[in-house]
């Protein structure tokens, strides 16, 4: 992961994603979603997000990372889907109990499935690829499969009908750069994952994009695009 840089300022009632472990909460209110962000886990400092559908009130979370008695009063009512981005261990600590609790569904890229089954004991009940979405509710999020930091990686885009995208990236980007790569192939994976990055994100989506990583504070593709030959050029 990339720590190097904060959050890049708010909007929408004056969200900055800029949240500490055993701190509030940071919510978001869009038209059609409301998005709030947690930090969990002093040693790791993982964020997870709750999307919420304002019309019908079903919820997403996007990492179960740990803490359950953090999240558990988050998601009290109308949980539907835990999405976990990968299958490091620290953004699904709390999956069985959060699942145990709600009954919600587990979503997970399909590479990366049977290792999250593994390590948590909890199934994988989708299994997700390019171009599947997930409801909240009357919206919904595309996944983008992004290889490189695990095989099955997976960042989901909520594009705002009313305002900007919004991007959820696991820790596939961060303000800063891209994020580890590991093993005696870190070289070849880290080339892999900034190609995907480019091609998936970069290209497609326009600099207002804004995106929630896996640890540290938010920023736009606006702000890091700049950069992206630099983190080529250092080689992380």
């Amino acid at each position: 992961m990339v720590t190097t840089a904060a959050g890049t300022g708010g909007d929408d009632g004056g969200y900055t994603g800029d949240v500490a472990v055993g701190g509030e909460p940071d919510v978001r209110e869009l038209t059609h979603l409301t998005i709030t962000k947690v930090a969990v886990d002093p040693q790791m400092h993982n964020n997870c997000y709750l999307l919420r559908c304002r019309e019908t009130g079903d919820q997403v979370l996007v990492d179960a990372a740990a803490e359950p008695a953090t999240l558990l009063p988050m998601v009290a009512r109308g949980l539907k889907t835990v999405v976990t981005t990968h299958q490091h261990w620290d953004h699904h600590r709390a999956l069985a109990e959060v699942v145990g609790a709600t009954q919600a569904a587990v979503v997970a890229g399909e590479p990366d499935a049977d290792a999250i089954t593994e390590q948590t004991g909890v199934e994988v009940t989708r299994r997700v690829t390019a171009g599947d979405t997930i409801a909240v509710g009357s919206t919904s999020l595309e996944v983008i499969p992004v290889a490189g930091h695990t095989p099955g990686s997976i960042v989901l885009l909520y594009d705002d009908p009313d305002g900007h995208p919004h991007l959820f990236t696991g820790d596939c980007l961060f303000p800063g750069g891209v994020g580890g790569t590991f093993g005696d192939d870190k070289e070849a994976l880290f080339r892999q994952l900034l190609d995907e990055v480019e091609t998936k994100v970069f290209e497609r989506l326009p600099d207002t994009t804004w995106f929630y990583p896996g640890h540290g504070g938010d920023s736009t593709l606006g702000a890091e695009r700049p950069h992206v030959p630099e983190w080529r050029e250092r080689g992380w």
